[in-house]
């Protein structure tokens, strides 16, 4: 083990030299490569340095095992692997040290590091528990101030499945509920998108991206509209509106209420917009006077 050790501390020693060459070699061109190239020398070097301890402790194992073994130290986390490769160049132990460990049990190294490992899973739990506990829980505080701006405007929420198809299954149910109109998830989606490339000039305006600075292709946006459970977004709200000629409002906590196609004819549609209270996100639920 000594002379593995030593080999092993040799080698490090030349693989930091060589990867210290090869850094200050690097261009700006060719810096990223370089690095990721410098990376998977490091890490197989490491990988089988592990391995030939491995295999000199138990020379007995299977190669079913080790190959599990391997598999497992590839899960480590990085501070892990810095622990084990330091590992390596520790001085050689004094004649006195190694005949007292000729005479202890032998260890079981994969066992200490399961258990480590297990130890430090649970520190990291334990501080994600404390730091929760420390967070502003939005979802609560969303929920307490839309309960409070429902009750101010005589609205009572009727969840609607968070699916991805939320909105228009929340205006389906409002024109059944306020204009006595039956439809389905799939005919909105469908006449929504249909007036959209009607009526492009209106909707052009919603393309712009923001991440990108360009206009997104309003084709493609209204097939994927059409034919996926694409989240519907205030364009499609605009749409339903001018198509059922009614205003449709959206109550959110926190915000001013949002009144879409205000000079509308027809009986309103009232909407309720939730960004924390869904594990999928934003979400719109159909919102009902308490008297009905």
């Amino acid at each position: 083990m000594d002379e593995l050790l030593a080999k092993h501390k040799k080698e490090n020693r030349d693989l930091i030299a060589t990867t210290t060459g090869l850094k200050k070699q690097a261009t700006k061109k060719t810096r990223k490569s370089v690095l990721q190239k410098c990376e998977e020398m490091e890490k197989s070097l490491l990988k089988r340095q592990q391995k030939e301890i491995r295999e000199l402790e138990n020379p007995d194992e299977s190669s079913e095992t080790t190959s599990a073994a391997i598999e497992e130290d590839e899960e480590l986390t990085p501070e892990m692997l810095l622990q084990q490769m330091e590992a390596t160049t520790i001085s050689q132990v004094t004649p006195e040290e190694k005949s007292s460990d000729q005479r202890k049990p032998k260890r079981n190294r994969q066992k200490e590091r399961l258990a480590k490992r297990k130890e430090q899973l649970e520190q990291i739990r334990e501080e994600a528990i404390k730091e929760a506990e420390g967070m502003i829980d939005y979802r609560a505080i969303e929920i307490e101030s839309m309960a409070k701006i429902l009750a101010i405007n005589n609205l009572k929420l009727h969840e609607i499945k968070p699916d991805g198809h939320c909105l228009f299954a929340s205006i389906q149910d409002q024109l059944q509920l306020r204009h006595q109109l039956l439809t389905t998830v799939d005919e909105l989606r469908k006449m929504s998108g249909t007036y959209i490339l009607d009526n492009r000039n209106d909707f052009i305006p919603f393309m712009f991206n923001e991440k990108t600075s360009t206009l997104d292709d309003l084709d493609e946006y209204v097939e994927r509209l059409t034919t996926t459970p694409m989240w519907g977004s205030d364009v499609e709200i605009l749409a339903i509106a001018r198509i059922y000629d009614c205003p449709i409002s959206i109550f959110s906590a926190g915000l001013s209420t949002i009144k879409m196609n205000e000079d509308g004819q027809k009986p309103e549609l009232k909407l309720g917009y939730y960004k924390h209270s869904y594990g999928l996100g934003e979400h719109y639920n159909s919102l009902r006077d308490i008297n009905a």
